[in-house]
């Protein structure tokens, strides 16, 4: 009995990728450079479940969770990432996104805190005070 195996008559054949769509427009999620963001907190407790973070210089948004709130901060994200998602396929800048949430604060579990927009020297920074809390 021979120990050879035979060879698999497939890796004769020609192979072919065909390309993919990319898909829908997306805000990169870090940036180096100044942002804003937002404060989201519980609707009903009003524990703090998140924040909104644009940057217009490197066309960058992101949902940043609460580590403190736990799954509920998660299961809240994706709202948010949604309407940061609409906003970038109708053509919006991060700033302006992020000011339509100002205009319409209402997330599923959360609201953006009224007077809550504030500056922060990067992505980092704001994910950093998601982590600390």
């Amino acid at each position: 009995m021979s120990s050879e195996r035979p060879i698999n008559p497939r890796f004769a054949e020609d192979v072919h990728f065909d390309q993919v769509a990319q898909g829908p427009p997306k805000y990169r999620t870090r940036t180096d450079r100044p942002v804003r963001y937002v404060t989201v907190v519980d609707k009903e407790g009003g524990g703090v479940l998140g924040y909104v973070w644009a940057g217009d210089e490197d066309d960058a948004a992101a949902w940043a969770p609460s580590q403190a709130a736990g799954g509920r901060a998660l299961a809240e994200g994706g709202h948010w990432h949604a309407r940061l998602q609409e906003a970038k396929e109708r053509g919006l800048t991060p700033s302006v996104a992020l000011s339509e949430l100002l205009s319409n604060p209402e997330g599923n579990r959360g609201r953006v805190l009224p007077g809550s927009l504030t500056d922060a020297p990067n992505a980092a920074a704001v994910k950093a005070l998601a982590q600390g809390e």
